[in-house]
């Protein structure tokens, strides 16, 4: 039986943390591939340091014209993801920086496989929902990503232009009868513009958004907070600490709440299953506990290049199922195509949606009009019922 009183801890990164500047940068190319042709093939990994961006990967479209065009874009595509985030410091400025670009047209051997609507790529996809939060994801990395996002909005709306966009949050999350009912510490690393700024006076600025991040009464007196508990924090981002694509993987899915198969999201087309199909793995998920199924649910998903169909289907709901987990693994088989190109069709993923992905996590957030987030969706919970 699982232990149903306990701590559990994730962290969040901003959208100024150099990891993250490379996934935008890297999911920026990418849509604007999509945008050119739905059919775009993109694995674009980004590397940043002091008043350097690096690009390189591998890139397909229908004609060498359409690529030439492209490459002449990543340039600007760069500058606008730096500049949008707020970097105007001397060692990271987007009008100053040098961009290189490395992208060249992606390998036949990999296209041939692709090409027949097979996987891109062998692997293993965890998707997972749990019913915690509304979003059905768990509390700890929800509310380390609401900390971070409110800030940004705080920073970039001049209520805390003081603040600089490198920032990293931490909660520990107290769990009583298995559900999470206050947090025991709080750990907030922020880039701040003012270096004459101490701890406490960084804390004065923050507290009152990070309150309202949270849930009324998670904060008591006894929780601990640990605010830039380093001293100042004035140069950050790629200038402070180096960045690359996908090294934020944990952040990006569960925060270490449930498994990972290891594969990042940020720069992958559709075709690329360590993204689609991680994607289909936490729809999926998220509709079964949406349905009453569970209370928790992992799903798991494994893949060979080249080869359309899943090679097998993993269900866990971790003993909080109303329904056998193998009824579940037949059932979402049954309502569902998970074929690169059927999970591709039924999320719609060849559209320009993949920017917004690159911070504050890519699941627990709102589907949006223009496909943005469809994985979000539970809209399966009727299907799902019927099919077991």
């Amino acid at each position: 039986m699982s232990r149903q009183n306990y701590m559990f801890t994730s962290e969040s990164v901003s959208e100024g943390h150099p990891d993250k500047i490379c996934d935008r940068v890297s999911d920026a190319i990418l849509d604007a591939f999509l945008a050119e042709e739905e059919l775009a093939r993109v694995a674009c990994e980004t590397f940043a340091t002091t008043d350097r961006v690096i690009v390189g990967g591998e890139v397909g479209l229908s004609s060498s014209e359409k690529l030439k065009d492209m490459m002449g874009r990543v340039e600007s595509i760069v500058r606008n993801c730096v500049k949008d985030v707020g970097y105007e410091q001397e060692g990271f400025h987007w009008k100053n920086l040098q961009v290189q670009n490395y992208l060249h047209a992606q390998s036949a051997h990999i296209a041939q496989g692709v090409d027949n609507a097979g996987a891109g790529d062998q692997g293993i996809m965890f998707g997972y929902a749990v019913n915690e939060t509304i979003d059905l994801m768990p509390a700890p990395i929800q509310y380390s990503h609401a900390i971070l996002r409110t800030l940004a909005e705080a920073r970039k709306s001049g209520d805390a232009a003081v603040l600089g966009p490198d920032s990293k949050s931490q909660l520990s999350v107290n769990y009583v009868d298995g559900k999470p009912v206050g947090v025991s510490s709080i750990v907030l690393s922020t880039q701040h513009l003012d270096a004459s700024m101490t701890s406490n006076d960084v804390r004065a600025v923050v507290e009152p958004y990070i309150r309202k991040a949270l849930p009324d009464g998670w904060i008591s007196t006894d929780t601990e907070w640990h605010v830039n508990p380093t001293g100042a924090f004035v140069i950050g981002g790629p200038d402070g600490d180096a960045g690359l694509t996908g090294r934020k993987i944990i952040v990006d899915t569960y925060g270490g709440a449930a498994p990972h198969g290891g594969g990042a999201f940020s720069g992958k087309d559709p075709t690329k299953v360590d993204r689609s199909a991680a994607y289909a793995a936490r729809y999926l998920a998220k509709n079964v506990v949406a349905s009453g199924m569970a209370e928790r649910c992992t799903i798991q998903l494994s893949y060979a290049i080249g080869v359309a169909r899943p090679l097998s289907i993993y269900c866990d709901t971790h003993g909080t199922g109303q329904v056998h987990e193998t009824e579940i693994e037949k059932a979402v088989a049954e309502i569902m195509d998970l074929t690169p190109t059927g999970i591709k069709d039924h999320l719609q993923l060849t559209r320009p949606i993949y920017e917004r992905t690159a911070a504050y996590g890519h699941f627990g957030r709102k589907p949006t009009n223009d496909g943005g987030f469809s994985w979000e969706k539970t809209d399966l919970v009727e299907a799902l019922k019927a099919a077991v």
